[in-house]
């Protein structure tokens, strides 16, 4: 847990929470904030199982992943490739598309080409190709004279996508299951102070939907999960214009390790479905395996 991305803190809140739910469940649990030394550590450590509480990059692209194949320990959530792909949302889009999920138009585009012009049409959202959790997302009115003015947290290389109105949706999968549906209500946006801010958002779960977008969100999650490679937890997340009924409803990005935090989505409609969060964690450890 822990590390050194733009969502260390958030991480710290997962790792802790696992290690609690983990040891309410009868497992040895030691937290390891994962720094330079993380390989050295963990060949000390030995563990039978690293339960990958990470987020963002290095521990949710493909990097720690790829060092825990080269130490043969099992591990969590998905592996290099998955990891790797999910987490370049152009690269996902192409991969939703080739297994028929609906996504919006993108393009990608320098940080500095973004800020002198519009380099798409109003309104659109700009967010970095490769980051998580809401992390530099920037909304373009409509009306909007002049393009964003980017902060320092974005990178260089910068999405830019149609601006979907409407209502956010998101669906779990654990392994070959997807859960029901969550719609997240909130003021504004659901940046990262509405994802893990306590207040920062509510929660329909089970999201009060017609049946049909209902199942069709949870089709397009399980088909993510499969076309990008995922094992263990994902979740994918959805905008729904219904003004526009099923034709308004499209994919945004698979998340390889979700939040677990008390605010957090996964652990939220797995409980829904009967399942404890220790009961969760337990599924989330059993399943884990090298060559993931």
């Amino acid at each position: 847990m822990g590390g050194r991305s733009a969502e260390r803190e958030v991480s710290l809140v997962t790792g802790r929470a696992c290690a609690n739910a983990l040891r309410e469940a009868g497992y040895e649990v030691v937290e390891l904030d994962a720094g330079p030394d993380l390989s050295a550590r963990l060949s000390e450590i030995k563990p039978d199982v690293c339960f990958n509480a990470l987020h963002g990059r290095w521990g949710e692209d493909g990097c720690v992943q790829g060092m825990l194949e080269w130490l043969r320990l099992p591990y969590t959530h998905s592996g290099v490739l998955a990891s790797a792909l999910a987490m370049d949302k152009s690269r996902a889009k192409a991969a939703y598309r080739a297994a028929g999920i609906p996504v919006v138009e993108s393009l990608l585009a320098t940080k500095a080409e973004v800020m002198a012009r519009h380099v798409m049409a109003p309104p659109y959202v700009a967010k970095p190709n490769a980051e998580g959790s809401s992390v530099g997302v920037y909304i373009v009115a409509k009306d909007a004279n002049t393009p964003p003015r980017l902060g320092p947290e974005m990178p260089d290389e910068v999405m830019v996508e149609e601006y979907v109105p409407g209502r956010e949706l998101t669906v779990s999968v654990l392994g070959n299951r997807a859960m029901c549906v969550t719609e997240i209500h909130t003021s504004g946006w659901y940046d990262y102070h509405a994802k893990y801010a306590p207040g920062g958002s509510t929660h329909s779960c089970p999201a009060v939907l017609p049946a049909e977008v209902a199942a069709a969100a949870q089709d397009y999650a399980l088909r993510a999960h499969r076309a990008l490679g995922c094992r263990g937890l994902s979740r994918s997340d959805f905008r729904w214009d219904d003004t526009r009924g099923l034709a308004g409803l499209f994919i945004l990005e698979t998340n390889t390790q979700p939040g677990m935090t008390p605010t957090s989505l996964s652990p939220e409609q797995a409980a829904a479905e009967g399942m404890s969060f220790p009961a969760l964690c337990t599924w989330i450890v059993e399943d884990a395996s090298c060559d993931r």
